[in-house]
């Protein structure tokens, strides 16, 4: 892909950024940089490599679950400041 001045202005428009010359040199160098990267590593050969999402597999670290008592209704129900029909009652926030 070639960066051009013109290609970094129409970028610059399409974020609507009000980028200085020299600001626009400076991302021109940048993005050609950036371009540059990604054609060295289009050049790698990748076949037979699996494909990944990360380079290292992350897993969740997780405790088993356990059955553990739990508050009866009653209780739960003990520190509401409204209650109805066994549920608690909170104000209504849509109409």
């Amino acid at each position: 892909m070639e960066i051009t001045p013109e290609l970094i202005h129409h970028l610059g428009k399409l974020s609507r950024l009000a980028l200085s010359p020299e600001e626009e040199a400076q991302l021109e160098g940048e993005l050609r940089s950036i371009v540059s990267f990604f054609e060295q590593l289009n050049e790698l050969n990748t076949q037979g490599l699996p494909e990944m999402a990360r380079p290292v597999e992350l897993s969740n670290i997780l405790r088993p679950d356990e059955i553990r008592p739990s508050l009866s209704q009653a209780e739960a129900l003990s520190v509401a400041i409204e209650q109805e029909v066994g549920m608690f009652k909170v104000p209504r926030i849509l109409e």
